[in-house]
């Protein structure tokens, strides 16, 4: 299971911030069983599509119901709940999208 998620950060929205924001996600790998990796950016593409998304990151978990588990982790709600209050218009400016790994 593939966790993907774009994010305007807000202008004005300090490096340390999200790098504090994005550790304190990547951190859940020690108590979220299944959380198999977590790799996060800013948006480099050249393809000029990026529609104001400055960031994205991904999370592999084993398996919806891992992925579940992170989800409703409470480390998972604080470091959402930061990640929400840096972005343009809130939760407006995430967006979330799940998909099944392919065994190949």
């Amino acid at each position: 299971m593939r966790h993907v998620v774009l994010v305007r950060f807000a202008a004005g929205t300090e490096p340390v911030e999200i790098e504090a924001v994005f550790d304190a996600l990547a951190n859940l790998r020690a108590v979220v069983p299944g959380m198999l990796g977590f790799d996060a950016g800013r948006n480099t593409s050249p393809e000029g599509l990026a529609r104001g998304y400055t960031h994205g990151f991904v999370v592999d978990f084993t398996d919806a119901a891992a992925r579940d588990a992170y989800l409703a982790h409470p480390d998972h709600k604080v470091a959402g709940a930061a990640l929400v209050g840096l972005c343009e218009g809130g939760i407006d400016g995430i967006l979330v999208l799940d998909f099944e790994l392919s065994d190949g």
